[in-house]
């Protein structure tokens, strides 16, 4: 019985690129997990397929930084609803998040590049 080969020093085997089908895929499911799993989604998405090529690296990267973002947005909100602005403020951010995750998705899947607007940038 043989061994498999092993790669050299210890390492890991080189990760195979996506086809750009695969890549356009994988990005607009990326953006549309924000919707359902917040942040986990495309957090796992980014961790998993940073390395399997450019278009679905700055597609998942985009919808992580766009989901702590808004993360961040709905705890100023429901921390601002003690002064009554939060109140219309969170529906806002839910309405505007679920929009703008629907477009990316749309630009994805279109293969085209798309950065969320006022999203602050937590992963490059």
């Amino acid at each position: 019985m043989t061994m498999p080969p092993q790669p050299p020093y210890g390492g890991t085997p080189p990760v195979q690129p996506m086809s750009p089908a695969d890549e356009k895929m994988w990005a607009t499911l990326t953006h549309l997990s924000g919707i359902f799993f917040s942040f986990l989604g495309p957090l796992v998405g980014y961790l998993v397929l940073r390395d399997r090529g450019p278009f679905v690296r700055a597609h998942t990267a985009t919808a992580l930084n766009f989901q702590l973002t808004l993360l961040i947005a709905y705890v100023v909100s429901g921390i601002l609803v003690i002064v009554v602005i939060g109140a219309f403020l969170y529906p806002l951010v839910a309405v505007a998040g679920l929009v703008l995750a629907i477009i990316a998705a749309v630009k994805a899947n279109q293969g085209e590049w798309y950065t969320y607007p006022l999203t602050i940038t937590f992963v490059r």
